[in-house]
């Protein structure tokens, strides 16, 4: 029943990205929804000196902006505003600081905060890549709910780019036609996230978090090497429930063990809930039509309060460093912006909101090849996560349990998981800094 307007609405790349103003604010799907045929078709106009200046707001770029867009040579017209940089804006940003040129705005701020900023700030044109119509008209964007669902709907003008390989799913990560300004159709290949093997730490560190979750936990978990080793160890757990910002192959396969059954979750039952998904051409045809698989909007899967309705929710994420007091880094290094906050402080939280709820952040006990210890007397970066927010510390030498410890208790637990060779300047330093 929608042919006949979505015929009307269908067209090619350089005719779309006409909608898009000279001047004003710009936003795309987040990683796997970013649409290569619309970029390179914006690239064009920026090449012809119809672009003035125009503000991208957006989240992990990935290869379809970095071959188009976000080259050094657009940064004068087209200005980058991440809420999460990646290898691209970290590049991007080292070129412009070697000609004292500031070319990125990194935008910092929680995941789960991300739709409301973005409706505050006001997109004028969305960019986003999605699966084939279906019958009722709507569109999905199978791999993210995230910010993408909500700033397309938001936008002024939306623009899609219709790619068949996008996986279908459920929950509500969908935008109906009636919302489309235009329609693009161009089949890609899906951008594929290469799984690292975990090494004999990964392992060491994967096994304790294993033991520290129970059977019907409701699991959060990250990206990484350790995430996998965990997702390895959980295998022979029973009834085991996903509420997770991010979607991979490993919590894939645990659903395939039949581990994972999200029988005892108190909301979404039944259903795998995430907001992105990120993996290979398998992972995503395991999304693809699977009516288990709930993408929800990051406003919705990042809400601690959410978060802490299910049961034993057990959320494991990284970190880069942990002052003796329990404050966290996990989004510079060296004084200099790596990543961003994400959505780890929204699962330290609505894990601890809910009941029998634990707050797992791992890591190696030292950086650069044993040289930095991670666990310090005081940050080097920003506060991801307050003290006061966090609950379990896990290295390869074991767990820190913070929860209710007094400052001077809290560091004598980090001190005990540090590694061996920094020991001793640890509880040197925690003697002398006046707030034990």
């Amino acid at each position: 029943m929608y042919d006949s307007e979505y015929r009307a609405k269908l067209g090619s790349a350089p005719a779309a990205v006409k909608l898009i103003p000279a001047r004003g604010n710009l936003s795309m799907g987040m990683a796997i929804s970013e649409p290569p045929a619309l970029l390179g078709a914006l690239e064009e106009r920026v090449k012809r000196g119809e672009i003035e200046r125009l503000n991208l707001y957006y989240s992990h770029s990935v290869a379809a902006a970095a071959a188009t867009i976000l080259k050094y040579e657009y940064l004068e017209v087209i200005r980058p505003h991440p809420f999460f940089p990646t290898i691209i804006e970290r590049a991007l940003g080292r070129r412009g600081e070697q000609e004292g040129r500031r070319v990125i705005e990194y935008m910092p701020g929680n995941f789960s905060a991300m739709p409301q900023t973005l409706a505050a700030i006001g997109i004028d044109a969305f960019l986003m890549m999605v699966a084939p119509m279906d019958k009722a008209g709507f569109f999905s964007c199978g791999t993210n709910g995230d910010y993408t669902i909500p700033a397309a709907r938001a936008a002024k003008r939306l623009i899609v780019e219709v790619n068949p390989r996008m996986p279908r799913v459920f929950g509500d990560s969908s935008v109906h036609i009636s919302e489309v300004d235009a329609i693009v159709e161009n089949e890609s290949p899906l951008f594929s996230v290469p799984m690292r093997e975990p090494t004999e730490i990964d392992r060491k560190i994967g096994g304790i978090i294993a033991e520290m979750v129970p059977d019907r936990a409701t699991l959060q978990i990250g990206i990484g090497a350790v995430p996998n080793a965990v997702c390895r160890q959980l295998v022979n757990h029973k009834d085991l429930g996903v509420h997770t910002e991010l979607m991979m192959p490993p919590l894939v396969e645990l659903i395939r063990a039949g581990a994972i059954t999200n029988r005892y979750k108190n909301i979404n039952r039944g259903k795998n809930v995430y907001t992105l998904a990120a993996g290979d051409e398998a992972f995503y045809e395991f999304l693809n039509d699977n009516s288990s698989m709930e993408a929800y909007p990051v406003d919705y899967v990042n809400d601690p309060g959410v978060i802490g309705r299910n049961d034993r929710a057990i959320s494991i994420s990284a970190f880069l460093e942990v002052a003796l007091d329990g404050a966290v880094n996990s989004e510079a290094i060296a004084g200099r912006q790596y990543s961003a906050p994400g959505g780890q402080l929204d699962f330290v939280r609505g894990a601890q909101r809910s009941r029998e709820g634990k707050s797992i952040l791992a890591a190696y006990s030292t950086a650069t090849g044993g040289k930095i210890s991670r666990i310090v007397p005081r940050l080097t970066g920003p506060t991801t996560d307050p003290r006061a927010d966090v609950q379990y510390i896990v290295t390869e030498y074991g767990v820190a349990d913070l929860f209710g410890k007094s400052v001077a208790e809290r560091a004598e637990a980090l001190i005990a998981i540090a590694h061996p060779d920094f020991r001793a300047e640890l509880t040197a330093a925690m003697r002398d800094h006046d707030y034990f």
